[in-house]
């Protein structure tokens, strides 16, 4: 057996892991728990790809194995996320069916990753918001309003309709033909870079100042400056 080829399966399978514990703090609706899960099998994701390349191990079975890992915890966890909290909404209540439109977004998840996969446009940049940075954006939905709670002592809650919209929002986003700016930077050439550059320095300081309130704030202006420079690039052409 050559165990090069295993470890990013390894990373891959400790991705799903990750995903599958954070199904279960978000079921006890303990949604810190959960978004720190759904961190950690995005980290896992990460190097599941950096060892394959770094090896030259990458292949059809590590591709099938990652989009399955990325179903749950880019997947399933947000729709479960999204549906807790609209159940837990005293608008719809808890006879109401509307909760259950939160796993749109599991679905959306789902024919994005199938998508991604028979695509080749997406080798160095983004074609409609990645998964694991739409998860990210659910996940720390609660977290927002639990900071308002305890460290502002705020009162603040998602009104109903305004979740409905951010499902619908962000299931459209992940498989919209929107190009999204690469954050990968393969050298230190500033001119270069400048957009990537300057959306790190400005994630960076809302992390700082905001800590995790600043995570759904960074990922709608990573889409907003995509579509910026989309506009800028298109003018120029």
């Amino acid at each position: 057996m050559n165990i090069k080829a295993q470890i990013p399966n390894l990373f891959t399978m400790l991705n799903l892991f990750s995903g599958c514990v954070a199904l279960v703090f978000v079921a006890n609706s303990e949604f810190e728990m959960a978004f720190y899960f759904v961190c950690l099998g995005i980290f896992f994701d990460f190097f599941d790809g950096f060892f394959a390349r770094k090896f030259g191990v990458a292949g059809p079975l590590g591709v099938q194995l990652d989009s399955l890992a990325d179903m749950v915890t880019s997947g399933v966890v947000p729709g479960y996320v999204m549906f807790k909290l609209m159940a837990d909404s005293t608008v719809f209540g808890s006879e109401s069916y509307l909760p259950y439109l939160g796993f749109i977004i599991t679905l959306g998840a789902c024919y994005r990753l199938a998508k991604f996969n028979i695509d080749t446009r997406q080798s160095d940049s983004f074609i409609g918001l990645p998964t694991p940075a739409n998860a990210l954006f659910i996940t720390s939905l609660p977290l927002v309003a639990d900071y308002f709670h305890q460290e502002i002592d705020m009162e603040f809650s998602y009104h109903s309709w305004v979740l409905i919209a951010i499902t619908f929002l962000s299931t459209f986003v992940m498989n919209a033909e929107i190009p999204l700016f690469s954050l990968k930077i393969k050298d230190f050439s500033f001119a270069k870079y400048k957009l990537q550059i300057f959306f790190l320095a400005v994630s960076v300081l809302l992390l700082i100042f905001l800590q995790i309130t600043a995570v759904p704030l960074i990922i709608l202006i990573y889409v907003l400056l995509s579509v910026l420079n989309n506009m800028v690039n298109k003018k120029s052409a």
